[in-house]
């Protein structure tokens, strides 16, 4: 809801504040006062055209701040912003602002954050209605029109949703089956082929790295292989070092006892025979583990060789043949079993499509009866707002195919024929303004509660009428206006007694600048103003009484 407007150098405007509450408020003033500025400035924060025409003469910007209540959280407005990356806190009002500077250019802002006219536009119909002759939104919208409809007689298309997703989703399903089957049939001598191949290779995970560490080992092998020989040589054999170092053992054996150092170098050259020893134990141990088969290098490289081969050719890593074995050798085993898939998903594709034709017809039927009803109920109220020959339909249509949806294969527009025997018309192609209003009125209250924003706007609906007609204009607005807030235009003394809340749109002059200004009215002033409005420019006293009955009996 609408609660406040800040306009700033608007055209007239130079500065003006305005509160706004619950029900019905009525906007009046003498024609030419300015009471479309005030619309267009409202327009332009809810993303209208930024024409610099619309900047004071003199003042270097025009700016308009429109004040809503919080959004509801989870509702579409709430979803709209957070897709915008425009953050709100919970319970923070909602404040749309635009600027538009003297020498081109305008900007956007909700609640101090950028935003663009294109988000300021596609926020507007969750915040403002605005219905005249130019409106080409809200109920003039035939793409809305279905959901209007569904909200008025309370269809619930939620059945339908889920099994058009079902219905879709197995289509999708079969639809890919038959392509890959299709890609595999074209494919099939290759794919036999390369399974062919992959199987007799055998490829496992991990191999390539496995074999690649035992060959750069076998290859270590044969290079040390030689010093390995030459090792032994120098340790072993008859002139050995560790023979020559048990030689030397025995001989210092036999001489020991003769002297402590001979004893001392005894002890050291047995230790030097347990090291060799030791050293002996580890050579033929690292021999034993070094030792590697020519034959079996060679075969390691061949498989290694295969392996890199065969990836490059897939194209693929080494480690990833074995998973395209299995995927390729499903392929042709789905290729060779597709005929049995294919029929079972073009049974379940086409018992979804029967419960989707189920839950859509059950749509249309629903429809068809809430169309008669709403015909009925818009029909009640175009005599007393003088549309006597107007006529009103809701058209239900099938779609083709192609337009279906999760909401049904329907398309609803509203139509009417303004004039006995002329054929009907969508609402949009209305040519007179004050029917339009008036015919658009109708709606709303047929509809009631369902498919507008927080706040309406009706720009001179009571347009060329007056008397009876004015009255039951002014009745209908106050029966709406329990339900929503309603801001209205009017000439109307019979709409304008019917108000929660009366604002005066003035003009005035000081010689140099002219200015527009609009204030709320007190009980007195809005007698005095509703006298006017009957009477004319001069008031009498006659006039100031039937003013009284008119407030009294509103």
């Amino acid at each position: 809801m609408l609660t406040a407007l800040s306009i700033r150098d608007v055209v007239l405007i130079e500065a003006l504040d305005l509160d706004f509450g619950f029900g019905l408020g009525v906007l009046t003033g003498e024609t030419g006062a300015g009471k479309s500025i005030l619309l267009d400035a409202l327009g332009l924060a809810l993303g209208g055209r930024g024409d610099s025409g619309l900047v004071r003469h003199g003042a270097a910007q025009a700016v308009v701040t429109a004040t809503f209540e919080p959004p509801v959280p989870g509702s579409r407005l709430a979803t709209i912003l957070d897709d915008a990356g425009v953050e709100i806190e919970p319970g923070e009002p909602l404040f749309v602002r635009r600027l538009v500077k003297a020498d081109g250019g305008s900007r956007g802002f909700v609640n101090d954050q950028p935003a663009s006219a294109a988000l300021l536009r596609e926020m507007a119909p969750f915040l403002v209605e605005v219905h005249g002759q130019h409106d080409d939104r809200g109920l003039l919208n035939p793409r809305g029109h279905r959901a209007l409809l569904d909200s008025f007689a309370r269809i619930d298309t939620g059945a339908a949703a889920t099994a058009w997703r079902t219905w879709r989703a197995a289509e999708a399903e079969l639809d890919a089956a038959r392509a890959e089957i299709e890609t595999a049939a074209r494919d099939r001598e290759w794919l036999e082929h390369a399974v062919a191949e992959l199987t007799k290779l055998a490829p496992e995970p991990g191999e390539e790295e496995a074999l690649a560490d035992k060959r750069r080992t076998m290859q270590r092998s044969e290079k040390i292989a030689g010093e390995l020989a030459a090792i032994d040589e120098y340790l072993e054999g008859s002139d050995g070092g560790l023979a020559r170092l048990r030689q030397a053992a025995r001989v210092l054996e036999r001489v020991a006892e003769d002297h402590p150092a001979l004893g001392d170098a005894l002890a050291a050259v047995d230790r030097a025979v347990i090291e060799a020893s030791v050293a002996e134990e580890r050579l033929a141990e690292a021999r034993l583990s070094l030792a590697y088969d020519p034959r079996a290098l060679e075969d390691d490289e061949a498989r290694l060789f295969e392996l890199r081969g065969m990836a490059r050719k897939h194209r693929v890593q080494p480690d990833d043949l074995a998973a395209l074995a299995d995927d390729l050798r499903g392929r042709l085993e789905r290729l060779e079993t597709g005929e049995g898939g294919i029929a079972k998903l073009e049974k379940r594709a086409l018992s979804a499509r029967t419960a989707y034709d189920s839950a859509a017809a059950a749509l249309s039927k629903q429809r068809h009866a809430a169309a008669q009803r709403l015909d009925a109920a818009v029909k009640g109220e175009l005599a007393p707002l003088k549309l006597d020959a107007a006529r009103f339909r809701t058209v239900v249509v099938a779609l083709e195919e192609s337009g279906w949806s999760g909401a049904g294969k329907d398309r609803v527009e509203f139509e009417i024929a303004t004039n006995p025997g002329a054929p009907f018309a969508p609402l949009v192609k209305i040519a007179s303004g004050g029917e339009l209003s008036r015919f658009i009125l109708a709606l709303k209250v047929a509809l009631a509660e369902e498919g507008g924003a927080a706040t309406m706007v009706f720009d001179e609906i009571d347009r060329g009428v007056g008397g009876a007609v004015a009255s039951a204009i002014g009745e209908r607005l106050h029966r709406l206006a329990t339900r929503t807030q309603l801001l209205v235009v009017t000439h109307s003394p019979q709409v304008a007694a019917r108000g929660a809340a009366h604002l005066l749109i003035a003009k005035s002059h000081d010689g140099t600048v002219t200015r527009t200004g609009v204030r709320a009215l007190s009980d007195a002033e809005r007698r005095e103003e509703i006298a006017r409005m009957l009477s004319g420019a001069t008031i009498t006293n006659e006039a100031r009484a039937q003013a009284e009955r008119l407030l009294e009996t509103a």
